[in-house]
């Protein structure tokens, strides 16, 4: 079977894209690219071609710009072209020139296709010898399961359709079909990792074992199928472990660290940004004393020891400011919800006296204006209702084994400095309803939740 044949069916098979998508191939020069770029013209695919000009190898680059934009006359289709200040790039973020042309042209190969939405698909040329390198990168690297897959023919906006198909099967195609292209000169180069492989590593193993490429592509396609197996066994645990309250998810320790099992721990908490460092950390918090936490290292998410559960909870910055209440104010809208103020309420009966933790009613008389409403502080006290001595409010929290996330959504509401109620939990014993109580003070939480 002819490799324009192998490339239709390949595909179809996995149903990569079809003659009616718009493709936008990115081509180097390189023989990969032009054999892509022979391959969808061939077969009848509509596209447009992309070249990125790194400007790293001085005339030399401006050389393979000048040979994309005349295969684009060529084959009578339009060519992108975009320069980059690569050095520049990588200077100023502090990264490899290699991670810098890579970070560029994927993000304008995501603007032109996911964006601009000028094309259906971005095409690249990957083939199988780029994924043999790369999965040998990633296990002397160190790497998890997925990473020994190796480079996906499909990623989002992406398409690979030549990861079937060897170098040497590329080279015999563009002799057959006496295709031009350019050469990389920093291709024979090994001071870049990838080239070191290619020039040295591999080459070196093939004299051993002469058919490592052939095994490494065996490898990738079991690692593939034992990677399905692997990722539907964790859906199914997490969906036994992980309990979602709100923003929240709740882990039962004993149960998770039963498992004995580092890779299902990273699985759980690599959705919340922590890496694979973190879960000795994690471990360790399993024997901690409740209120222990690690942060991620993008400081997003917290993993908190609450009693027996694990918490992950986002970071919620806390709010500036204090709310002021004046007078005569009906709703305040704040992060737990609306509070609804009623400051004329007549006590009819003594149904009318009962309150909740959300709706509580206070002695008018004892309430001056403005009053204000704001995060707790860890040196408050009150006199919780049914208490004659006044009680930390921290103290209190902890005795309604409130988690950490929970105590900081804690809010007061103070009259002339003294806490009137502990929002949504208790109210202060000083300005309870008595039986001498003529006119009552209203305040009622909707939560936002």
């Amino acid at each position: 079977m002819n490799l324009l044949l192998q490339f239709q069916n390949s595909i179809k098979q996995q149903n990569l894209f079809s003659t009616k998508d718009k493709l936008l191939l990115a081509v180097s020069g390189g023989i990969d690219s032009v054999v892509l770029c022979e391959l969808c013209k061939q077969a009848g695919y509509n596209f447009v071609i992309a070249h990125c000009n790194f400007q790293l190898r001085g005339e030399e680059s401006d050389r393979d710009e000048q040979f994309v934009r005349a295969s684009g006359a060529k084959y009578a289709v339009e060519v992108l072209v975009k320069q980059f200040d690569t050095e520049r790039y990588a200077t100023e973020n502090k990264i490899s020139i290699q991670e810098a042309a890579r970070e560029l042209r994927y993000e304008w190969f995501q603007q032109l296709t996911e964006i601009e939405k000028k094309t259906s698909y971005t095409l690249t040329a990957h083939q199988s010898d780029d994924n043999t390198e790369t999965i040998s990168m990633n296990f002397f690297r160190g790497t998890g399961l997925h990473g020994l897959t190796g480079i996906p023919a499909i990623s989002r906006y992406i398409r690979r359709p030549l990861l079937e198909f060897s170098k040497d099967e590329l080279l015999k195609f563009a002799r057959e079909q006496q295709l031009e292209f350019v050469e990389d000169s920093s291709n024979q180069s090994s001071k870049y990792t990838r080239n070191f492989f290619r020039n040295e590593i591999i080459p070196a193993i093939s004299k051993v074992y002469p058919q490592v490429k052939n095994n490494l592509q065996d490898n990738i396609n079991r690692f593939k199928e034992i990677e399905s197996l692997y990722q539907f066994s964790v859906v199914e645990l997490k969906k036994k472990l992980c309990k979602q309250k709100g923003k929240e998810v709740h882990i039962p320790v004993k149960q998770l660290m039963a498992y004995n099992n580092r890779a299902l721990i990273y699985e759980i908490i690599s959705l919340y940004g922590f890496n694979e460092k973190q879960v000795d950390e994690v471990m360790k918090l399993a024997e901690s004393d409740s209120g222990k936490y690690i942060q991620s290292p993008t400081a997003d998410y917290r993993i908190i020891k609450h009693r027996h559960w694990f918490i992950i909870s986002p970071v919620v910055a806390i709010e500036s400011g204090n709310i002021i209440i004046e007078a005569g104010e009906k709703e305040i809208v704040f992060s737990l919800g609306t509070l609804h103020i009623e400051t004329t309420l007549n006590l009819i009966s003594p149904k009318a006296r009962q309150t909740s933790n959300e709706a509580v009613l206070l002695d008018a008389k004892e309430i001056q204006f403005p009053l204000l409403l704001r995060k707790r502080k860890t040196s408050d006290y009150f006199y919780p209702l049914g208490m004659k001595k006044k009680k930390k409010l921290n103290r209190f929290l902890i005795d309604l084994k409130l988690s950490a996330p929970e105590k900081e959504k804690v809010w007061v509401i103070e009259s002339n400095q003294r806490i009137i109620w502990v929002v949504g939990y208790r109210i202060d014993e000083r300005f309870k309803i008595t039986e001498n109580t003529k006119t009552a003070f209203q305040l009622t939480l909707l939560s936002s939740k």
